[in-house]
């Protein structure tokens, strides 16, 4: 069985296709066949002028209709897209939706930030999870983060803010908005365990593979310190050639990182893991464990 799942964030739509198949014995397989990621920024327009402007319109017509197109290829044979963040914000968000319904025949679902952060659980994140520990859940977006809060392999706190990289740079997080975010953390992210970190999102995976860390093993929170501290001091020419990304990742790498580093340093966080979990994974999950249901 093929499933496609889409995610339009606020920095970039994804598709990824997996083919799930079902051994006699054993947990389902699911193997990834494509991800495409495209960097369409819609956080751009929307956070400053509160809709997407004309040029990012097309680049998302344009999208859907190629991801689309790779769907019938590779022969899916069931898919969800959802949106978040900006398009959540987009005063002219309906009137896109309904575009793109019309050129690619996909339908767009625009979530809540709590819907997002559950849609992680549909990757079984907690199944895993050593009961000795508490473990924080950090989702860091273009327009959000999310953060799941699991002890004793339980859900017992989850929250979206409306703090994120597209937002950091274009100056639009307040100092109240930060201040809310610690004591939320403070106030409901503590227990008598030692609580890890667990990261998602385009940033931490990138940060992860440039650490040079085995698969498996965590980062420590003091490395984070000092890639932020190394990175906030180079202008978005020098990162990108310091350290060989493109430009739609090396200007986000900073205002993520300060989000990772302070929600670690409020929850007392030492280490944290990146298992490569996304939103377009969660999709695919709770795709199938519905057709499961039925």
């Amino acid at each position: 069985m093929r499933i496609a799942a889409i995610d339009i964030g606020s920095n970039a739509a994804r598709l990824l296709i997996n083919e799930v198949t079902e051994p006699k014995k054993g947990k389902p397989q699911f193997t990834k066949l494509n991800l495409l990621r495209i960097p369409l920024r819609l956080g751009m327009d929307v956070f400053t002028t509160g809709k997407i402007g004309t040029e990012r319109e097309k680049m998302i017509t344009d999208s859907m209709k190629i991801f689309s197109d790779l769907m019938k290829i590779y022969k899916v044979e069931h898919f969800r897209a959802c949106a978040t963040s900006a398009m959540r914000d987009a005063k002219n968000g309906p009137e896109i939706i309904k575009k793109v319904q019309e050129s690619s025949g996909i339908s767009i679902e625009i979530i809540s930030g709590d819907e997002e952060a559950g849609l992680v659980f549909e990757n079984h994140v907690a199944d895993s999870l050593d009961k000795s520990c508490a473990y924080l859940y950090i989702d860091v977006g273009g327009g959000s983060t999310e953060l799941m809060f699991y002890e004793n392999g339980e859900m017992a706190y989850e929250k979206s803010f409306n703090i994120g990289t597209i937002r950091l740079l274009n100056g639009l997080v307040s100092e109240d908005l930060w201040k809310q975010m610690k004591e939320e953390i403070r106030k409901n992210i503590n227990s008598t365990k030692p609580i890890v970190g667990i990261g998602s999102g385009g940033n931490i995976n990138k940060i992860f593979s440039m650490s040079k860390t085995k698969d498996g093993k965590p980062m420590s929170s003091a490395f984070l310190k000092k890639y932020y501290k190394e990175m906030k001091e180079l202008s978005v020419a020098e990162r990108m050639s310091k350290f060989n990304i493109r430009e739609d990742r090396a200007d986000v790498l900073v205002p993520a990182l300060q989000i990772y580093n302070n929600v670690m340093a409020w929850s007392e966080i030492e280490k944290i893991f990146v298992p490569k979990i996304s939103v377009a994974d969660g999709l695919v999950h709770s795709i199938y464990e519905n057709l499961q249901k039925k």
